[in-house]
């Protein structure tokens, strides 16, 4: 069976709903257990660093990802520590494409 890191994220054309509660707990088992689902709208986590240079590096590699998917991560970088939010803005709501996202990030 595919992980959901070696998955591609799929563009979301809008007109499909947003995960339910129980779609999005059997997801959220297969990332990292850092990540936290908020209000079954988005997932995030948080990540830390021993220095600024480090936390941007990683943010910039978690950029190339987001590129590479053509998904993005909603970002916040500061000295020591990065986080990032998905969701799917098109349906303002979550998809398997936002885990396939998390997925790849827990890999970077």
């Amino acid at each position: 069976m595919m992980g959901l890191n070696e998955k591609e994220c799929v563009p979301c054309q809008g007109g499909v709903p947003p995960l339910d509660g129980g779609e999005i707990a059997e997801l959220l088992v297969k990332i990292h257990d850092g990540w936290e689902v908020v209000d079954d709208h988005h997932i995030s986590r948080e990540w830390s660093f021993p220095d600024f240079e480090s936390a941007l590096e990683f943010t910039n590699s978690l950029g190339e990802i987001c590129e590479e998917q053509n998904h993005h991560a909603d970002f916040e970088l500061g000295w020591g520590r990065v986080s990032a939010v998905i969701y799917t803005h098109k349906i303002d709501g979550l998809t398997e494409s936002d885990f396939v996202l998390a997925a790849k990030f827990d890999h970077a």
